[in-house]
């Protein structure tokens, strides 16, 4: 029991440090009043989010207005921000001085200057929501947002070798969408592989049986989500198949991609389990 307490007080102290480091699963505050949103925003957030007179001041189309010393500022900043809206409708997303509008609900930012950095999110020219993001050089920050419940930053990761890395865009939400509002969580909290790592890894040293296994699962269960594949991976550790199967049974609501719950299944030994467990998705 002393050796759990350790344990239990050693990734609590991991998990800390991450919360601190990228605060996966925030909620960020709208710094937006009630009047600012009340209005309809600038020029450049209406008609579909573009300023055709702003971009022929500054932009490449006026070729009139050439200044033959300009130099690129190629040490502008390296800090990146993917955000998504998995809503129907054309949102602009402003953030600092770049701004995107479209329909497709990912917004793609790169080359921004790190430490603190606003963000607006507007619709048909009204501001939904702004807040103050901290950002830091060769890091990404992926966001979510829900137009009835906020921003969410999910993950803060470096950027390897200035790849854009546009597999990790999934890989971080892991298609939670199938949930809804109503299953009683926020899909943006959802536990990164690196953390689940740390996680089962520490799990793994310290816990031998079920009893034990169980309840630092159902611990960290009230804090976390979890993908498919990390739920099979807990399940399949746990020695006993009656345990299995309630620990299964219990993590389904806990689940960001119910839609590839059938990988569990591979973690049982017994045909009679995977059946009633399939039983019990297909009811709830």
């Amino acid at each position: 029991m002393k050796k759990f307490f350790i344990g239990l007080a050693f990734f609590a102290a991991i998990y800390s440090f991450a919360q601190e480091a990228g605060k996966a699963g925030e909620l960020l505050k709208n710094e937006a009043s009630t009047a600012e949103m009340q209005v309809s925003g600038n020029a450049k957030t209406k008609g579909k989010g573009f300023d055709q007179s702003k971009y022929n001041q500054t932009g490449n189309s006026n070729h009139t207005s050439k200044n033959p010393n300009y130099q690129w500022n190629k040490n502008y900043g390296y800090a990146e921000v993917f955000l998504r809206i998995p809503e129907q409708g054309f949102f602009t997303v402003e953030v600092g001085d770049q701004m995107i509008s479209n329909g497709s609900g990912k917004y793609r930012f790169f080359d921004l200057q790190s430490g603190k950095m606003p963000v607006s999110i507007y619709e048909n020219g009204f501001l939904l929501y702004r807040t103050t993001l901290m950002l830091r050089n060769n890091n990404r920050m992926v966001l979510d947002f829900f137009t009835n419940e906020g921003l969410y930053l999910l993950d803060l990761y470096p950027v390897k070798s200035q790849s854009y890395g546009f597999n990790d865009w999934n890989d971080v939400w892991n298609n939670p969408y199938g949930n809804h509002p109503g299953d009683g969580y926020n899909s943006g909290n959802v536990m990164d592989n690196n953390t689940f790592r740390q996680f089962f890894d520490m799990l793994q040293k310290n816990e031998k049986f079920d009893d034990g296994k169980l309840a630092l699962i159902n611990q960290q269960m009230r804090s976390s989500m979890f993908t498919s594949a990390q739920i099979r991976d807990l399940v399949k550790y746990i020695s006993f198949d009656n345990n299995k199967l309630a620990l299964a049974k219990s993590m389904y609501k806990r689940c960001a991609d119910k839609n590839r719950y059938f990988l569990v299944y591979d973690a049982f030994d017994f045909e009679n389990s995977k059946r009633e467990l399939m039983e019990f998705v297909a009811k709830s």
